[in-house]
C-alpha cells in the first residue's frame, strides 16, 4: 500500500508526515485514526461546559479511552499526550502542542457523571464502528461506559496511595535513616525507591487490588514501627507521616481479614478525602516529586 493510500482524516500534515516515516508498517494510534477518522468532537460534550466565565479545557474524550486501554494515570496520559508522535497523530494534534494539565481529565468526568453522560463515549465508539462495518448486529456490548471511568479512578487511587506511601518513606529517610533501616527491607526499596507516576501498573482487577492491598499493608506497618513505644515521638510530627495516617484512613479497611479497599459509597467523598500527598487536591510540586532523598537498601542482618 502507497503512503498516499492512506486517509489522514485532518490530521495536521506535519504530524501526518513525521509519523508516517517513523511508523512505516503503522501502529496501533495511526491505524485506529486511518479507520475511524476523528471520534469526538467538543459538541458532544457541550452540555456539560459552561458557556459563561473561563472557557473550559476539553481533553477530547478518546485520551479517556486511551488512558483506560493502556493502564496509565491521569498523570501519565497527560505525559503521553504531550510526547508520543503516534499519540499526537491519532488526536489530530500538532507535533509543538503542548498538552494539558493532567487535572483536566478527572474534572472531565466528573463533569460526565454530574450530567449524567456517562454513556456518551460508548454511544460515540459504537456508532463510528458500526458505520465503517466493524460492528455487526446481534454481537454483545457492554450497556455503559462506567467501567472504563471506575478502572482509570482506581488506577489514579493507586498512584495516590503509593506516592503518599513513598512520600513518607522518603521524609523518615531524611529525618531519621538509622531508624528507617531497621524498619524496611529490600521488597520496600523495589517498591517504592522510584516515583510512582513512572510505574506502569498491573493489568486486570485482580492484580490490581493485590498491589494496592499490599501497598495498604506496607502502609499500616510504617504507621505502627512509627506509633511503636520505643520510636522517638518526633516522628508522628512529621508532615508527610500524618498524611500518610490520614490517608489509609481514608482508602483502605483493616479487620481481622486483612486490609481491604475502601470502595463506593464507603469512600469519603471526593472533595473531602486527599488526592495528593504534598496538599489537599493539588498537583505534586516538582520539588516534592524528585524526593528528598533516595532510599537506600538497609544492610542484610542476622537473623
Amino acid at each position: 500500500m502507497s503512503l498516499d493510500a492512506r486517509n489522514d482524516h485532518g490530521v495536521p500534515e506535519l504530524t501526518a508526515r513525521v509519523v508516517r516515516a517513523a511508523f512505516p508498517k503503522g501502529a496501533l494510534a495511526v491505524r485506529v485514526r486511518e479507520a475511524l477518522g476523528p471520534l469526538f468532537a467538543d459538541e458532544s460534550f457541550a452540555e456539560a461546559f459552561s458557556r459563561r466565565g473561563r472557557p473550559a479545557v476539553s481533553p477530547g474524550a478518546l485520551v479517556s479511552v486511551l488512558q483506560y486501554a493502556e493502564g496509565l494515570t491521569d498523570r501519565q496520559a497527560a505525559d503521553q499526550v504531550r510526547a508520543p508522535m503516534d499519540w499526537k497523530y491519532l488526536l489530530g494534534l500538532e507535533l509543538d502542542d503542548p498538552g494539558f494539565d493532567f487535572s483536566v481529565l478527572s474534572d472531565f468526568r466528573a463533569r460526565l457523571i454530574e450530567h449524567g453522560l456517562e454513556d456518551r463515549i460508548l454511544e460515540v465508539i459504537l456508532q463510528r464502528v458500526s458505520e465503517v462495518g466493524l460492528l455487526r448486529s446481534g454481537g454483545r456490548r457492554r450497556t455503559d461506559s462506567t467501567h472504563v471511568l471506575a478502572a482509570v479512578r482506581t488506577l489514579n487511587r493507586m498512584e495516590f496511595v503509593g506516592e503518599t506511601l513513598r512520600a513518607a518513606l522518603e521524609a523518615l529517610a531524611a529525618a531519621a535513616p538509622q531508624w528507617l533501616e531497621a524498619v524496611i527491607t529490600s521488597e520496600w526499596v523495589h517498591r517504592y525507591g522510584a516515583r510512582v507516576d513512572s510505574y506502569r501498573f498491573p493489568r486486570g482487577d485482580n492484580a490490581r487490588q493485590e498491589w494496592a492491598e499490599q501497598v495498604g499493608r506496607d502502609g499500616f506497618a510504617l504507621l505502627e514501627a512509627v506509633h511503636a513505644p520505643a520510636s522517638p515521638g518526633w516522628l508522628r510530627q512529621i508532615p508527610a507521616v500524618q498524611v500518610l495516617a490520614r490517608a489509609w484512613i481514608e482508602q483502605y479497611h483493616r479487620d481481622q481479614e486483612g486490609v481491604r479497599w475502601r470502595e463506593g459509597k464507603d469512600l469519603p467523598p471526593a472533595r473531602q478525602r486527599l488526592s495528593s500527598p504534598y496538599g489537599s487536591r493539588c498537583p505534586l510540586r516538582p520539588q516534592a516529586r524528585r524526593g528528598l532523598v533516595r532510599l537506600q537498601s538497609p544492610p542484610e542482618r542476622d537473623v
